[in-house]
């Protein structure tokens, strides 16, 4: 085991940093959107349709987004629910947008077992689409990092 895979172990067994996430019950409440299955079908290009509603992955290094640098937000690409502010983007050398917060009351998490051991899995707030996972090996200020998929954002230049 390394370094990396054990911080992450620890955190979500909950021995290391909390993560928090707020749902829709969050002050200023966030209304959630319930589709259909083929609504989604419809709504999503098969890419998306994989990861936010089947809980899939992109291949890294094949998203745009990785050396988007301009200001801005990143949007669920599922209802457009804005979750991550340009200034928390980093690169954390994974090959999937990186950031090591989010905006507050955007965000749920679940524990996932896929891989045999837990790992933190967090979804929109709004819509439910699945995004990623959150690992305790982020930078400062949180030691956080929200592994995103990049087809499931959506990148909204600040004017």
């Amino acid at each position: 085991m390394n370094r990396r895979f054990t911080l992450s172990l620890l955190g979500l067994l909950g021995l290391g940093q909390h993560v928090s996430a707020q749902g829709p019950s969050a002050p200023g409440g966030i209304v959630p959107l319930k589709l259909s299955d083929a609504e989604w079908q419809k709504r999503l290009m098969p890419t998306q349709y994989q990861v936010l509603r089947q809980e899939g992955t992109e291949r890294a290094h094949t998203s745009p987004l990785n050396a988007e640098k301009r200001k801005g937000t990143y949007h669920c690409a599922g209802c457009d629910l804005a979750l991550f502010e340009s200034a928390t983007k980093y690169d954390s050398g994974t090959g999937w947008p990186s950031f090591f917060d989010f905006i507050p009351g955007t965000l749920q998490t679940k524990t996932d077992f896929k891989l045999i051991y837990p790992r933190k899995e967090y979804h929109c707030a709004r819509c439910g689409g699945h995004h990623s996972h959150v690992f305790t090996d982020g930078p400062k200020p949180t030691g956080l990092r929200y592994c995103n998929n990049g087809v499931a954002l959506k990148f909204v230049v600040a004017t």
